[in-house]
């Protein structure tokens, strides 16, 4: 009587630990994407053209290595599912709308600024998660959220004084966070029935169209850069789309959008410290106090246990997606 009992406690402990197997490589994708991210706004920078036509190219050069990777990729045995090709379509517009609004920041604030005031996505996520997942944030998340935001207001506490009203640099990068908030929570729901390879073909494809036709009626000028614009728009597209975003996605299919997104904001400081050198933007002792005070926010949140919310799971497992 007591074999099979045995039996099943193996049985759950190996499910346990390939479950943490899985969560501990999500994290390490998670801390890559981040890094391909962080470069984002010292490439918008360089490449000297308007922040819809960056946007674009960013998510154009992504697109074509997507689509024709997914082209000649072997298929996963289970299909997508219609709710999930409809997630890629809507993360997509809003991943198009989130760039256009963060490089048109970069073009007119620091890079600093603009990133640390565009990762307020979590404010966006939490309470979308809560109402699109029933996912309720938890005391933990909101302690190191508060500091987080705190280190982000000592950031940018300076420019403020100096300059007491906010710029329309600063606006964008807020609009740009409430974007990329909402992709996060889709990308969350398409990853539950598409693989990361097919998700990021749709949504990327499905962005840069959008940002085609937004700029063609806009009349942004598409070509006659010079060769350093066009390696700066290639990098980015390497860099902050085909690493960055592909290994945030690949993260969102076993880590919660709410933990992920907090440990997101650890971009801004890694931005911040990249621009001092690469852009002639010192770092003060306003920034450097707050990016600790970032980096501590992502290590309480960290201490949360790092699995899909219940939502997640359940949606997985009746739509047969890994």
């Amino acid at each position: 009587m007591t074999f099979p009992a045995r039996d099943h406690d193996a049985g759950a402990s190996a499910r346990d630990d390939n479950a943490a197997a899985m969560a501990r490589r999500a994290a390490v994708s998670l801390a890559i994407g981040v890094f391909g991210i962080a470069w984002s706004a010292i490439l918008v920078r360089w490449s000297g053209v308007s922040g819809l036509v960056s946007a674009f190219y960013r998510l154009a050069f992504s697109a074509v290595v997507f689509v024709g990777w997914r082209s000649i990729a072997p298929r996963r045995s289970t299909r997508e599912t219609p709710a999930a090709r409809r997630a890629a379509i809507i993360a997509g517009l809003l991943f198009g709308a989130d760039l256009a609004f963060f490089n048109s920041a970069v073009m007119q604030t620091s890079a600093a600024n603009a990133t640390l005031l565009g990762v307020n996505a979590p404010i966006f996520v939490a309470l979308g998660a809560w109402l699109m997942y029933a996912e309720r944030p938890t005391s933990r998340f909101w302690l190191g959220f508060l500091l987080s935001l705190s280190g982000m207001v000592a950031i940018v506490g300076t420019d403020v004084l100096r300059r007491p009203s906010l710029g329309l640099g600063d606006l964008f990068a807020v609009l740009g966070a409430f974007c990329y908030g909402m992709y996060l929570l889709y990308v969350q729901r398409g990853r539950t029935g598409m693989d990361t390879l097919t998700f990021s073909a749709w949504s990327t494809a499905v962005g840069a169209i959008g940002l085609l036709i937004v700029c063609l009626i806009a009349r942004q000028p598409l070509a006659g850069f010079s060769a350093r614009s066009w390696a700066a728009l290639a990098g980015l597209a390497l860099a902050s789309q085909l690493i960055g975003q592909l290994f945030v996605a690949h993260a969102l299919g076993r880590l919660s959008a709410t933990f992920s997104s907090i440990v997101l904001l650890s971009q801004a400081p890694l931005t911040a410290l990249l621009a001092w050198p690469l852009l002639g933007e010192p770092l003060r002792t306003g920034q450097i106090g707050g990016g600790l005070l970032v980096l501590a926010g992502i290590a309480v949140v960290s201490l949360m246990r790092a699995r899909p919310p219940r939502t997640l799971v359940r949606v997985r497992h009746e739509s047969g997606a890994t």
